[in-house]
């Protein structure tokens, strides 16, 4: 059954044109209506689409000016690509060429599943999904309603994370809503994201594999099927200026509240006695389970135990996006290290930082 919002009108004494933005109604559906959803896609509309990562703002993946809407309706960056998604394997060399070895090792292993890779694209896939770039990120995900979807359009789709551009990343239907609602035709509920991170990204054209992004596939399962794997320098720190990002979540500022968001990295507790000397009125706080008592006067989310990777992957964007209902003015976030799981967290949380980071280690204040 659907159920229908209509989307917010642009208030305008003086309308020039009609635009397409905040004009439109926004239909909810529910997993059941599959073929309504391909309908939509096939139609040339804009569908928000549960993944086991984040819910995907998604379009006809060969249809350009379906894509170039994908964009419009996020403020994206127009030279930031898109991951291109496929229902199995066997669509691959339908999109790619000069597919490695590698990508057939990690396909076999890890497909469907949160792993994005970086090949040679054909002239079939438009401009406007790899924004002038002779690669593509290609995945199949692991989401039974996602993976409907593409078989009952038969065709790939292209998809970002169904966003506001730097926003935080939705990981249900509610939060899709709350940034595209009146900029998409439709968004499918399929529950909450069981992951909360998007895909690893991996480029496989570079000598050497590179790791482009951390995310719901840990580096260290990909270095058991591939050995030596390089780690792109976005991971850490930002681009410079002028560098054209090779993947999406690389450039630029991301997954970021309205508040202003500082990282503590280091020991649970010299973070936690970092943020208590630094907290004032209206300080928002991100922590792990165990330390969530010790700010008193803050406004507290937490993200799992210090140990618990997979659940602070699945709680991160729920809490940075949390404090937008609220008045803090500045958030402080522990950060958990660097394995496993525990990087893709990090990455999102200096990300939505800027990579403003305080780093705290063994003896300092």
């Amino acid at each position: 059954m659907e159920r229908r919002r209509s989307g917010p009108m642009a208030a305008s004494t003086i309308l020039l044109k009609w635009n397409w933005i905040n004009q439109m109604e926004t239909k909810l559906l529910t997993a059941n209506d599959i073929e309504t959803a391909a309908a939509v896609l096939r139609d040339g509309g804009l569908l928000g689409i549960p993944t086991e990562t984040v819910y995907g703002l998604g379009a006809d993946g060969l249809n350009p000016d379906a894509v170039r809407r994908i964009f419009e309706a996020k403020g994206r960056p127009q030279d930031n690509p898109l991951i291109l998604h496929i229902p199995d394997v066997s669509w691959l060399e339908r999109y790619c060429h000069d597919i490695p070895p590698a990508a057939c090792l990690l396909a076999e292993k890890f497909w469907p599943g949160p792993l994005t890779m970086i090949l040679p694209r054909r002239e079939i896939v438009p401009d406007a999904v790899a924004c002038g770039l002779e690669t593509v990120g290609i995945r199949c995900p692991n989401h039974p309603v996602f993976l409907a979807i593409l078989r009952a359009l038969d065709r790939p789709v292209a998809a970002p994370s169904g966003n506001r551009s730097g926003r935080p990343s939705p990981t249900c239907a509610r939060h899709m809503l709350e940034d595209m609602d009146g900029r998409v035709e439709a968004i499918v509920d399929g529950g909450p994201c069981g992951v909360g991170v998007e895909s690893t990204i991996i480029d496989l054209t570079a000598p050497v594999p590179r790791l482009l992004r951390p995310g719901g596939l840990p580096l260290e399962a990909l270095e058991e099927v591939l050995g030596e794997i390089a780690v792109d320098k976005a991971v850490v720190s930002p681009l410079a200026a002028g560098e054209k990002p090779r993947a999406p979540g690389m450039k630029y500022r991301h997954y970021a509240p309205r508040a202003p968001v500082t990282v503590l990295t280091g020991p649970g507790d010299r973070t936690a006695r970092y943020i208590r000397e630094k907290m004032g009125d209206h300080t928002g706080v991100i922590c792990f389970d165990e330390y969530a008592g010790q700010f008193p006067g803050g406004t507290v989310e937490t993200i799992g135990a210090s140990g618990d990777a997979a659940a602070q992957a699945r709680r991160v964007f729920d809490a940075l996006r949390a404090f937008d209902r609220t008045d803090v003015t500045a958030i402080f976030a522990q950060c958990p290290g660097d394995g496993g799981l525990g990087l893709a967290v990090a990455n999102r949380l200096k990300k939505a930082a800027g990579f403003q980071v305080v780093e705290l280690g063994e003896g300092e204040a």
